[in-house]
This record gives structure tokens, C-alpha cells and sequence, in this order.
């Protein structure tokens, strides 16, 4: 039997300051807005709201909005990340990275006003890593499908770097 998950604390359903709480991400990268159920170690159910505010929708595809598809299998990745990070103390000092993308599959076109249903399924839970299977729904439709792995990794501290200059000389 599991021991009590503090970061869970008996909730069902964690809000935008929980999951920042457990993911690093943040604007525009932040991909998943309401945890809606989770099982741990096993499965989770996350939503996004896609609006014509996304950065993206700028660019891909002007006056034809569609949402990427590696940013909807990134969301299956952040809700397995959110999981997996629950059960990690130190998760402060971790970053969750993909090790692989298979089978990843579009199905239809995810547009502003679309609400994604994010629905995640351990297939393997190791300490450091988990593979998970991932389908993303719009109203009820299978939109997108992938499985991926995703490993944890230690974060360090990188100091900011300065930007190249060219020394130009006066001769």
C-alpha cells in the first residue's frame, strides 16, 4: 500500500497553483490547466483550454489556427509529468525529460475553443522513469495518441551567460 501522497492531500482535482506547485513549466510552455483525476503511479486525467490567445496560433497557421501536434503530445507528457512528480520528494531538484516519442498519431485538427481531454496510462513505473500512453480527446473524438517515456534528471543551477561580443579592433 502507498503512503499518503502530501502534495495530493487527498484531492482529486488540483487547480492551476497546484500543478505549478509540481510541473516547472510556466507561460507559454504550461500546457495543462486542471488535473481532473488521478490514480497514482497508475493513471491521470488532465484538461487544457486551447484559445486564439496562444502564442503559437500566430504563426501556425495564420488565419487557419491549429494547434501543433508536438505541443498536444507534450501535454500528455506534462500530465504524465505531473504524475510522476508527485511521487518524488525532491521533485525541486528534478527534471522530468522525454526519452522517446512512439506512435504518435493525429487524428483531427485541435482548434481555438477546443477543450483537450488528456488521458494518461502508466505502462511501466520505474523509480526514475515511466513509459505512459497517452490519448487526447476533443468532445469525446480521439484527436491525438502517443506513447512516451519520460526519465527524471537532476536540474543544476547554470549561471545566465552573458552574450557573445566581437571584438572590433580600429587599425
Amino acid at each position: 500500500m502507498d503512503t499518503p501522497n502530501p502534495i495530493l492531500d487527498g484531492k482529486q482535482v488540483l487547480e492551476i497553483g497546484d500543478i505549478m506547485a509540481i510541473l516547472p513549466h510556466r507561460f507559454p510552455f504550461l500546457l495543462i490547466d486542471r488535473l481532473m483525476e488521478i490514480e497514482r503511479k497508475k493513471r491521470i486525467v488532465a484538461l487544457k483550454n486551447v484559445t486564439i490567445n496562444e502564442p503559437f496560433f500566430a504563426g501556425h497557421f495564420p488565419n487557419f489556427p491549429i494547434m501543433p501536434g508536438v505541443l498536444i503530445v507534450e501535454s500528455i507528457a506534462q500530465a504524465g509529468g505531473a504524475l510522476l512528480l508527485t511521487e518524488i520528494p525532491d521533485r525541486e531538484n528534478k527534471l522530468m525529460v522525454f526519452t522517446s516519442i512512439e506512435r504518435a498519431k493525429f487524428r483531427r485538427p485541435v482548434v481555438p475553443g477546443d477543450q483537450l481531454r488528456i488521458e494518461v496510462n502508466v505502462i511501466n513505473w520505474r523509480p526514475r522513469a515511466v513509459k505512459m500512453q497517452g490519448h487526447v480527446t476533443v468532445e469525446g473524438k480521439l484527436a491525438c495518441e502517443a506513447t512516451v517515456m519520460c526519465q527524471l534528471v537532476p536540474r543544476t543551477a547554470q549561471a545566465p551567460t552573458e552574450p557573445a561580443t566581437e571584438a572590433v579592433s580600429a587599425e
